[in-house]
């Protein structure tokens, strides 16, 4: 397949009358549905770029502290409405945990504890001191809780308990889920302007081809977030957490795409004192890193557009050559019949008018014509003996062969 000569000029597929600009795509987020689009703008030669408007910084922080201030709002409202339930429970559970084992002193704390495998309400484990175990509803917790909400990540290790806390939380997540999507929608418009500068920056200083530049630089961008997102906070959770390589991996893939499974989870281990500002950092961790995931996921998906698009042009162009070829046989093929019609036509009409006149022929003229033929057929029987004994020549006033009788 040869590419047309247009396209071998203009490889990138730019409008000769926009400018002189290409329009290529650009990485960015729509802030209408926080989904990523795919578009970049950049000149042929590279050496100009006309950038979408974008959300700006000051726009991304208004909207990013309005989000925490939503956030913390979320947190005193929870823990305002869940902890005073939390801790009549944790009560209760240890006075009752208290008095079986006066009733009974043969029993240790510890059998008491291997027995007891049932969850209590509002999260509150009846295994080991009740009265020392961390609260699920202090304000780090309830940060934390209100960030998995509107990110709709749900883990659902805690959940509310209390008719107020549940009615505030399906408010808290219809209101809030939209603005968070909002704000991942400026994140990630940032993100992309920052990309898209840095590979027209590289196609200034670097004359090569701009496709193995952008190729290299979206493999380098996905490289560094990945390192940045995945590799080092899995290193940090392995850390604090005790888990495995795996496990930490496991736990950071499954929360940046938004599953949340809920098994594993930063700052659920009662037995482990973690600092305050322990679970509002990795709800920060985790907005940026959803913007990232989310170009990623849109990156991907604009390829295999872009590429379905490609394939279906030049299916469409090979479909346009195979009609043409087509056209051009059945033309060939009416061309050759009607020639043939006309000839075998030309011929029937020759044969008919030759019968026809055959037909004609009245018996006086037949015998007339058998006439001739009686007087004609000897002359022109001698002719032809005259014509196969040879030349004459004429001797003493008469003809006489040029070769006698036996000479031959």
């Amino acid at each position: 397949f040869i590419a047309p000569r247009s396209e071998r000029e203009n490889p990138m597929g730019c409008d000769p009358k926009a400018n002189g600009h290409c329009p290529l795509p650009r990485l960015s987020i729509s802030s209408r549905s926080a989904s990523m689009v795919a578009s970049m703008d950049t000149s042929c030669d590279g050496s100009t770029a006309a950038l979408h408007s974008v959300m700006k910084w000051k726009t991304v922080l208004a909207v990013f502290v309005v989000v925490v201030l939503y956030l913390v709002c979320g947190a005193l409202a929870f823990r305002a409405l869940e902890q005073p339930f939390e801790s009549s429970k944790k009560t209760s559970i240890t006075l009752e945990k208290a008095s079986f084992l006066d009733k009974h002193p043969c029993v240790a704390p510890e059998d008491l504890d291997a027995i007891i495998k049932v969850r209590a309400c509002a999260g509150v484990r009846p295994i080991g001191d009740t009265s020392y175990n961390s609260s699920y509803w202090d304000l780090g917790s309830s940060f934390f809780f209100a960030g998995t909400v509107i990110t709709t990540i749900g883990y659902g290790n805690i959940a509310p308990s209390t008719e107020g806390g549940k009615i505030f939380c399906i408010l808290y997540a219809i209101f809030g889920i939209p603005l968070f999507g909002f704000l991942l929608a400026g994140i990630g418009d940032q993100l992309g302007t920052i990309f898209v500068k840095s590979i027209l920056r590289v196609e200034r200083i670097f004359r090569i081809s701009q496709t193995k530049i952008r190729v290299t630089s979206v493999i380098l961008f996905i490289l560094a977030g990945c390192i940045v997102f995945v590799t080092i906070p899995a290193v940090i959770f392995k850390h604090i957490e005790g888990w495995t390589t795996l496990d930490a991996i496991y736990f950071v893939v499954i929360t940046l795409t938004t599953v949340g499974i809920g098994d594993y989870v930063a700052g659920g281990n009662r037995t482990i004192d973690y600092m305050k500002w322990y679970k509002p950092l990795v709800w920060f961790w985790i907005l940026v890193g959803l913007a990232y995931f989310a170009a990623v996921l849109s990156m991907i998906g604009d390829w295999l557009r872009a590429l379905s698009k490609k394939t279906k042009e030049e299916v469409g162009e090979f479909k346009a050559h195979a009609v043409e070829w087509k056209a051009n046989v059945r033309a060939e093929f009416r061309e050759t019949r009607r020639r043939l019609s006309v000839e075998i036509h030309d011929k029937l009409q020759r044969a008919a008018t030759i019968r026809k006149s055959r037909a004609h022929v009245t018996p006086v003229q037949k015998r007339h014509r058998l006439s001739i033929c009686h007087l004609i057929l000897p002359e022109l029987f001698s002719a032809r003996q005259a014509a196969l004994r040879g030349p004459r020549h004429i001797m003493n006033g008469e003809w006489e062969d040029a070769f006698p009788a036996g000479s031959i």
